[in-house]
């Protein structure tokens, strides 16, 4: 190997090192932004499970009735997708946002209307690029969101759910299984269905001034902890999908520096007994 590739091998080691303690330190990163984030959802999980509680033990009087329970039939749907606000994270938006486009075909493939409320910058970025009704734009919101923003949403699709721009929403999200599984996750959330909590019954509890009106009260608390529950949730997702994919990198990176210097020692050790070889038939020529 001539003197000049081996300076270019060197050249190519210092880069991946370079790139290596970027890849590292986005890993860092990510891994405290993921804790922070369950954190955040653990928080709150409490609070949102009693009103969810609450909600079941009204909505089992047989004379109950509520617009948020009823299933109409005008067939438009709000899906409400989440996704990441950067990339460098693995399949992390591909599988999300894959899951959404195929439940809208499947719901305009029936004869339904599709809506789009998008959360997060690849949301936005990849609806705009096609032909759905995109009402809603949130991007870069999720890492510092609080339950008052979230609020503000969730009054915001509850009037238009009972003006009747849509008669049903869906949310698709990805749901933190653990530290490396992520899975894209898609249910619905308005009208509400299968409010059969299990826990403690209060069959003499009497709601003032009606289950109805209570009911319906609470549905503000119960959407906005829905929403805010999906977003921290994909939000820690994303980081270790991104913990997970600049791991990976940086062991590619580290194997490949290994790789790399190993070929530059050889060639250096080749050229060196090359010109111990040139010397000594030199002296001998003498």
């Amino acid at each position: 190997m001539a003197a000049s590739n081996m300076k270019d091998v060197k050249r190519r080691i210092k880069s991946v090192e370079s790139t290596m303690q970027i890849t590292k330190a986005m890993q860092l990163v990510a891994s405290s932004k993921m804790r922070r984030a369950k954190e955040r959802a653990e928080a709150v999980h409490p609070f949102f499970e009693s009103v969810f509680q609450v909600m079941c033990d009204v909505s089992r009087d047989h004379d109950f009735t509520s617009v948020y329970t009823k299933k109409k039939f005008k067939n438009s749907t709000l899906m409400i997708v989440i996704a990441g606000d950067r990339g460098l994270a693995g399949g992390f938006n591909h599988n999300v946002l894959k899951m959404a486009e195929a439940r809208a075909e499947e719901i305009i493939g029936t004869g339904g209307e599709i809506r789009v409320m998008a959360i997060g910058k690849k949301a936005v970025e990849y609806f705009e690029k096609r032909s759905y009704d995109l009402t809603d734009r949130f991007p870069n919101i999720a890492e510092g969101i609080d339950l008052t923003d979230v609020m503000e949403i969730a009054e915001n699709i509850i009037e238009r759910f009972r003006l009747g721009d849509f008669d049903a929403v869906e949310l698709v999200y990805t749901t933190f299984v653990s530290a490396m599984t992520q899975e894209p996750n898609q249910l619905r959330i308005l009208p509400l269905e299968n409010l059969d909590y299990i826990g403690d019954k209060h069959p003499s509890t009497i709601y003032d001034p009606s289950p109805e009106e209570v009911f319906d009260g609470m549905i503000p608390q119960y959407l906005c902890g829905m929403l805010y529950s999906a977003i921290v949730d994909s939000y820690a997702s994303e980081q270790a999908a991104r913990r997970t994919a600049m791991e990976s990198a940086s062991d590619n990176a580290s194997e490949m520096i290994d790789n790399l210097s190993l070929l530059y020692n050889r060639a250096r050790q080749a050229q060196i007994t090359q010109e111990i070889t040139e010397i000594s038939s030199a002296s001998i020529n003498k």
